[in-house]
């Protein structure tokens, strides 16, 4: 590939909307063109590296035992229907009728059809366990696109299915994906870390999230350096310990203090020494929620989800719900006009402050057990940093990370509620078992990019690099020019993967250009050099450089090659 003939303009200036380096070096770089919100087209660079990484995902699929097939975009409502999901998914998914009126929607993800594929195939247990997976193009009506390919709505995804007799073969099957994974990642050019998370939409019970630790990350991770445990923030815990003393309850007068900081300055107590109430629009319901919670800790709105197994919206001052906003309490709030929940950090609480359920009043001294019982208490906090790990104790530190993939154990969430079944060894009709497995194949590119670059543009890794030489011919030396093209159309007709600036630019230019490329190793060819008889090889990280005689170029471009291709 010539560089004057790629299309895709590269710039020195940073893209005004850009907020990552993925993002802005993309952008610079002519990989991606914005079209719309969330939507980007991909440019020939980009499209190589794409095509390197679904190649890497297939082979280690494959290694699994995966059989590559190919389901549709577009998927008619009843089968998500069958699921229970078409209503519960939200606005996310993008639901029309065709031109003959029928219901349809874009799939952004595919259990629904894996489960309608296999369960006409599968009906034996002889034919399990097995895995089928894609790479397809999804669309997610996302409300916050932001950060280039990292979130976006139409995307590429490479997504599996696996189908077991009994959850022991789903765990082995899963431990076996998890560590495919972690050699996708590698060999694509990054770590990852696996942390548990929130099964979601999709179900299931248990779940783990491929995760680049990286600034850039909007999942943020509750980590422990003592003994390495790690969760997403939307499952993580941690101890909560009430210490608390009993007191008298008394109504005081609190005109305009509704913030938890105001009620510190009001009455000189703690975060720690009051209950916040949280209020949420609950979907399908007429009711709002309230949840309860220690004043010093956040409601999670994903555990929150999961225990109402209902989506929730937050509630702002004014809106119309029936209760005092500003000074709910748990005492003499009537749970017929809402859905209350108590969070755990309440336990054996004593001697608190919490709304009085009437404008501008607050009771103080209240007590758990005492003056509010509550049935049941649920899991809703977040996790903060300096909290005890909920193994060893050591302090947790809350780190950010970008996840690029993710896998679940579904059981029969979706097997059963679609009728899927099978004959058991003794002619039983059984329900098989399902895991699925995630990979955001234009996040991982965009994640090699936040993992390897310098201030100058991404360093893509050699086994993902869009091509593998990159020759620069400075000057207007004939001689040169004309060594140089010969050097590239050999090198091309020996199967490697060059592409080649004789552009009649600056020696400035064309380092910025090959720079935003990030090709591994760049061959320059000077005037000055070459009158001396070598041209310099140097690799785009900065850690090589060498001036090699011309007669011997092509020798050393093989061995380092060689070299490369030997440690993927």
């Amino acid at each position: 590939m010539k560089l004057r003939d790629l299309i895709g303009e590269r710039f020195k200036e940073k893209p005004a909307d850009a907020t990552v380096v993925s993002q802005i070096f993309l952008l610079r770089g002519g990989y991606i063109k914005h079209v719309a919100n969330g939507i980007y087209t991909l440019t020939m660079p980009a499209k190589r590296i794409i095509a390197k990484v679904e190649n890497i995902v297939r082979e280690e699929m494959d290694k699994l035992g995966g059989q590559e097939v190919l389901m549709p975009v577009v998927l008619p409502r009843e089968l998500w229907e069958e699921s229970g999901r078409y209503q519960s998914a939200g606005k996310e998914l993008l639901r029309f009728k065709d031109r003959g009126g029928r219901e349809m929607l874009l799939a952004m993800t595919h259990e629904e059809a894996a489960v309608a594929m296999a369960r006409d195939e599968a009906t034996s247990y002889a034919r399990y366990p097995f895995m089928i997976y894609q790479i397809q193009t999804k669309f997610r009506d996302e409300p916050r696109c932001k950060g280039g390919l990292i979130r976006v709505r139409e995307f590429t995804m490479k997504d599996a299915y696996s189908f077991h007799t009994s959850q022991e073969c789903l765990s082995k099957f899963y431990e076996k994906c998890k560590q495919a994974y972690f050699n996708i990642f590698r060999r694509i050019g990054f770590e990852v870390v696996a942390v548990g998370s929130d099964t979601g939409m999709m179900g299931g019970s248990v779940a783990h999230e491929f995760m680049l630790l990286s600034d850039a990350g909007e999942d943020s991770i509750a980590m422990c350096d003592a003994c390495g445990y790690m969760d997403n923030v939307e499952v993580a815990r941690t101890e909560i310990k009430n210490e608390g003393q009993d007191s008298p309850l008394k109504e005081i007068h609190t005109p305009g203090v509704k913030e938890i900081a105001e009620l510190e300055k009001f009455t000189g107590l703690p975060a720690y020494r009051m209950i916040k109430a949280c209020a949420f629009a609950v979907e399908g319901s007429q009711k709002p929620c309230v949840a309860f919670i220690r004043g010093d800790y956040e409601v999670n709105e994903a555990k929150l989800r999961k225990a109402l197994r209902k989506n929730v919206f937050p509630l702002a001052e004014g809106d119309e719900c029936g209760l005092v906003m500003g000074f709910i309490g748990p005492i003499g709030l009537n749970r017929g006009d809402a859905i209350v929940l108590f969070d755990e950090s309440l336990k054996g609480c004593k001697g608190m402050v919490c709304g009085a359920n009437r404008k501008d009043y607050h009771h103080m001294g209240a007590s758990c057990g005492r003056d509010f019982s509550p049935e049941s208490f649920y899991d809703l906090y977040k996790v903060r940093e300096g909290d005890s790990c909920p193994k060893c104790g050591a302090k947790l530190a809350i780190r950010k990370g970008i996840e690029v993939g993710n896998i679940f154990q579904l059981g029969t969430k979706y097997t059963e509620s679609m009728r899927m079944t099978y004959l058991d060894e003794n002619g039983e009709r059984k329900v098989p078992i399902m895991g699925c497995y995630g990979i955001g194949i234009g996040r991982a590119m965009a994640s090699a990019v936040e993992a390897n670059h310098d201030d100058y543009g991404p360093i893509w890794p050699f086994a993902i690099a869009p091509w593998h030489i990159h020759i620069c011919a400075l000057g207007g030396n004939a001689g040169m020019k004309k060594f140089a093209d010969e050097f590239y159309e050999k090198l091309l007709g020996k199967g490697y993967e060059v592409i080649y600036d004789d552009r009649e630019v600056s020696a400035g230019v064309q380092f910025s250009d090959a720079d935003l490329l990030g090709v591994p190793y760049r061959v320059i060819f000077g005037a000055k050099n070459y009158e001396k008889g070598l041209a310099e090889i140097a690799s785009r990280d900065k850690k090589f450089k060498k001036l090699v005689p011309l007669a011997g170029l092509e020798a050393e471009i093989e061995a380092i090659i060689a070299e490369e291709k030997a440690k993927l």
